[in-house]
């Protein structure tokens, strides 16, 4: 067996029940953004991309890339994105791109100060719908990343910081993470 890149980050499960719970708590945001539009769609694709881009993750990038093609995007600038330039990126996003590139970066966490300097930028509602799509991205690569793995293992390539026994696992946790963890948040919603 070959083996190829690894992974750009290899989640625990710790880290994939937090980020499940965080995207549960997107939810609402996301589908109201779809029906008032308070950050466009290419916006909130945009921060898809880099946020795929940060965690490396090839399934998702082929579906990001399929739907950006289809909502209007070049291939050049679907390419800048996965290759880490700013060319194609607006400045009025450049704000939320980064900063949804940085939430990446650090595993679904952010500091008080950096959502701070969002919210001084956008406003509050704005950012919330920033923070949200980069959570909801977050929770597709958390299940994506071990699929691009076992299939790449399937195809007789393993990553090389991988193994089959992680790439199960973190596929069969969501069956266990996800109820858990959308309870969690419904109990902490109407405790909030």
């Amino acid at each position: 067996m070959i083996e190829v890149d690894a992974y750009k980050h290899r989640y625990s499960f710790r880290e994939m029940y937090k980020i499940f719970l965080n995207m549960f708590s997107s939810i609402p945001l996301l589908k109201r953004n779809k029906r008032e539009q308070i950050i466009d769609k290419d916006f909130t694709e945009r921060i898809m991309l880099a946020v795929t881009e940060v965690n490396g993750c090839a399934i998702c990038s082929y579906a990001h890339t399929k739907m950006a093609l289809e909502s209007g995007f070049s291939i050049e600038e679907v390419e800048s994105f996965f290759a880490g330039s700013d060319t194609y990126i607006k400045p009025e996003e450049a704000m939320g791109i980064l900063f949804a590139q940085s939430y990446a970066d650090n595993q679904g966490n952010y500091s008080d100060e950096a959502y701070q300097t969002l919210v001084d930028y956008y406003g509050e509602e704005k950012s919330k719908t920033i923070l949200a799509a980069a959570r909801g991205m977050m929770a597709g690569n958390v299940i994506g990343l071990p699929m691009s793995a076992i299939s790449a293992r399937f195809k007789g390539k393993k990553y090389s910081n991988s193994s089959f026994f992680y790439e199960i696992g973190m596929l069969l946790a969501p069956l266990l993470l996800i109820p858990i963890s959308g309870i969690h948040s419904l109990f902490r919603r109407k405790s909030s």
